[in-house]
């Protein structure tokens, strides 16, 4: 079989998905149609907000379906008349059943991490909260469970000390979108060797769910190094936040981008939250910003007041000076 053969539908949403729709459009894999999120409006002015995959799909001429239900039958009768082989989905909605069994061939799904770990909506954010040192992705056909089909391919990465969420994620991207054309090779050449995720105990497994604004707050009784990974883990975006008390004056959600742990020796001090705001109060020094924990301190080395520009600490500090 030949590339050109090959009819393929292509479902997700956001960037690190128009990446792997990239190469395979750039690898001439035949794209008969992608399916991504519905059109938004944000904003005061309410403008539309359309996905990067929908952006991509437009500026290709590539067909695009745009369902508010994925069961749909419309939808479904829609889909059905592209003749899909084989249907690749980068992040994307949960497909219901109807949708994946589709194609002759099969869905498969591109994930953000070494499966079985980090089964979920958000693995990236949840392995560098966690310290882990590696992480990965996945290719695997998709069954009734969340990402529990048989792996495809796997292709691993480490994580440094001080790596964010935004350069992990972008390094991931492009690994994965080689990955997803790798793949369908194999998927043409008839060579996918599967491997069943079965047999696994529940209790070694990390899970990566989704992050709403409440998963984001910065618990200062944690230590330092724990901050550090969770501050990194949610930068540029989600985005940790904390209410601080700076001089006297209560800051709301601030938006903490970067962090410098601070351990010290002896006896560890408690985060501090007495006071008559009872939130974190920061310890301000001429051109830093310490906020206590478990074993120490971190150091608050960017950070977005409310209703501020982002800015370095030193700034900010000048500001309310």
């Amino acid at each position: 079989m030949q590339k050109s053969d090959l009819r393929i539908v292509f479902l997700g949403t956001p960037e690190f998905a128009a990446s792997s729709l990239d190469a395979l459009v750039s690898g001439g894999y035949n794209i008969v149609a992608v399916v991504t999120m519905p059109d938004k409006l944000a904003g005061r002015g309410h403008k539309i907000i359309t996905s990067p995959v929908k952006d991509y799909a437009v500026a290709h001429n590539l067909p695009v379906l745009q369902p508010e239900k994925l069961k749909d039958e419309t939808f479904v009768e829609q889909l059905r008349s592209f003749r899909a082989d084989l249907q690749i989905v980068v992040a994307f909605r949960m497909l219901p059943e109807v949708v994946w069994t589709m194609p002759r061939l099969g869905t498969f799904n591109l994930h953000g991490s070494l499966l079985p770990q980090y089964r979920g909506a958000a693995p990236i954010n949840w392995a560098i909260i966690n310290g882990e040192q590696e992480t990965g992705v996945t290719t695997f056909f998709l069954k009734h469970e969340i990402d529990t089909g048989n792996i495809i391919l796997q292709e691993r990465t480490d994580i440094g000390d001080d790596e964010t969420f935004g350069e992990v994620y972008d390094r991931l991207m492009n690994i994965g979108a080689r990955l997803v054309t790798q793949t369908v090779d194999m998927i043409i050449n008839g060579t996918v060797t599967e491997t069943v995720q079965d047999n696994i105990d529940p209790s070694s497994l990390k899970p990566a769910p989704k992050i709403f604004k409440d998963t984001c707050r910065i618990d200062f009784s944690k230590s330092a190094k724990e901050i550090h990974n969770f501050v990194r883990g949610l930068a540029p975006v989600p985005c940790a936040w904390t209410d601080l008390c700076i001089k006297g004056t209560k800051y709301e959600a601030c938006k903490i981008f970067a962090v410098k742990p601070i351990t010290s020796e002896g006896e560890n001090p408690k985060a501090k939250d007495e006071g008559s705001y009872n939130v974190p109060i920061a310890e301000v020094t001429k051109n830093s910003l310490r906020v206590p924990c478990a074993d120490g301190c971190v150091e608050i080395l960017e950070m977005q007041l409310p209703g501020k520009k982002r800015l370095p600490i030193r700034d900010i500090l000048n500001g309310l000076r």
